[in-house]
């Protein structure tokens, strides 16, 4: 079992890994997870979107998906997207693989349920080294993550080093 330290540094490692040119993704993680009551009355706005107003055992992991998300580095998509959507979001993210693997997407997979769908990008991205990764937050959504397919062991490892899930889309 993990200690507090353990937890903290894993955090901040999956912070590093996923924003590696924004400190501030980890700063804003760190401060979820050393002071989540002040995080808590800071953020508070956008955590009411997600139902939250006090300190929550999952508060530093949902600081990551939000920091994340707010540098273009994270798409959360609801469970019925539509996949143009999902192709739009993904296709705006910062961390997004540098060849286009949409060019791969058939006209067919386009139909897809969400679930379906966001596995079928994940195959493709690993097509052109990169992959899509979902930060779990047990819900009924998809945060879904960009990164070098090379490094998503890494990044299951840090997740579950810290208590939480992540994993690859169409492996």
């Amino acid at each position: 079992m993990s200690g507090p330290a353990d937890v903290r540094t894993s955090l901040a490692a999956a912070a590093a890994l996923l924003a590696p040119a924004h400190r501030a993704v980890a700063e804003q993680v760190l401060h979820a997870f050393d002071h989540a009551g002040a995080y808590v009355r800071d953020h508070a706005g956008r955590l009411a979107d997600r139902g939250i107003d006090e300190p929550v055992p999952d508060l530093s992991w949902l600081a990551l998906i939000d920091a994340l998300s707010d540098h273009r580095l994270l798409a959360e998509f609801d469970w019925k997207e539509d996949p143009q959507e999902i192709r739009s979001q993904l296709r705006g993210l910062d961390s997004r693989p540098s060849v286009d693997p949409w060019v791969l997407v058939g006209e067919d997979e386009m139909r897809l349920p969400t679930d379906e769908f966001l596995h079928a990008c994940g195959r493709h991205y690993g097509e052109v080294g990169a992959a899509l990764a979902v930060l779990d937050i047990e819900s009924d959504c998809y945060p879904v993550v960009c990164l070098r397919a090379a490094r998503v062991q890494e990044l299951t490892s840090l997740a579950r080093r810290a208590g939480f899930s992540a994993w690859a889309l169409g492996s």
